[in-house]
């Protein structure tokens, strides 16, 4: 495999489809057992992958450099190997800052509340420092590694301003789940679900029925795809194939759903 993705488990991933609209190489799915992972890491056969759950943090030991952003998350989710060093980065936080900025969302004095606790909101949260939130509230199950739970987000972070969502809840087939209930953040002005399947959550459809801007996670997939793209191939590739191959993707999800 010279191009693909390594990932414990790949069966819904768009990442082939992406990457081959963005074109210049072949892009396979590698589902990668535990037990298979350290001979696949240690025989660096490979000029460029992404990586998915599991391993954004197990593949850090094998890597040679890592980008500044990506050490600061403490995650990776792009590996080049150039001459036989491997090099890491996190192109999840630039398809994140793709996002706020095409869709004009507000995070600079902002109070956002950031829902799960699981390595996707590490890159959120770095996205958000640097984008200079007043107040970032990390939300999970349980209160711990710097989160408060769900019942303390709705007694005291009431006011929150935007909303993140990085958890699993409501995604396909789990469609009647959501993370939290809006109407209980009356000050909410942006929610952000980086779930892309389906394309409009129930957090985000209630978001739009109380005339809160709702973004899916489609366009930072296609973002970091194309960011990723950059880095295998050692090149500016316009921003404009974003929008491109965003709206195929869109239109293909739209065909499914009629």
């Amino acid at each position: 495999m010279e191009y693909g993705l390594i990932g414990e488990k790949l069966g819904h991933s768009y990442s082939k489809i992406i990457h081959e609209k963005i074109g210049g190489y072949h892009y396979g799915l590698n589902p990668l057992a535990k037990d298979n992972f350290d001979a696949f890491m240690k025989s660096r056969d490979f000029k460029g992958i992404n990586v998915t759950i599991p391993y954004k943090k197990d593949v850090i030991p094998y890597l040679d450099e890592i980008d500044e952003i990506a050490a600061k998350i403490g995650a990776v989710n792009t590996i080049v190997n150039k001459n036989g060093k491997l090099k890491g980065y996190n192109t999840d936080f630039y398809g994140l800052l793709y996002t706020v900025d095409h869709n004009y969302i507000k995070i600079e004095g902002k109070k956002v509340l950031v829902l799960g606790n699981g390595g996707a909101a590490k890159a959120v949260i770095a996205l958000l420092q640097h984008l200079k939130a007043k107040d970032i509230i990390l939300v999970g199950r349980t209160a711990k590694d710097g989160a408060i739970t769900y019942e303390e987000c709705y007694q005291s972070h009431s006011d929150g301003q935007v909303i993140v969502n990085t958890t699993p809840l409501g995604m396909y087939p789990e469609l009647d789940a959501a993370a939290v209930d809006l109407k209980a953040f009356p000050s909410c002005e942006a929610a952000l679900d980086l779930i892309y399947n389906p394309l409009r959550t129930k957090l985000l459809l209630q978001a739009e029925s109380l005339g809160i801007q709702a973004v899916n996670g489609l366009e930072m997939l296609v973002a970091q795809a194309v960011y990723a793209a950059e880095k295998y191939l050692d090149k500016k590739i316009d921003e404009s194939i974003i929008e491109e191959i965003y709206n195929d993707i869109l239109m293909e999800f739209m065909k499914k759903e009629t």
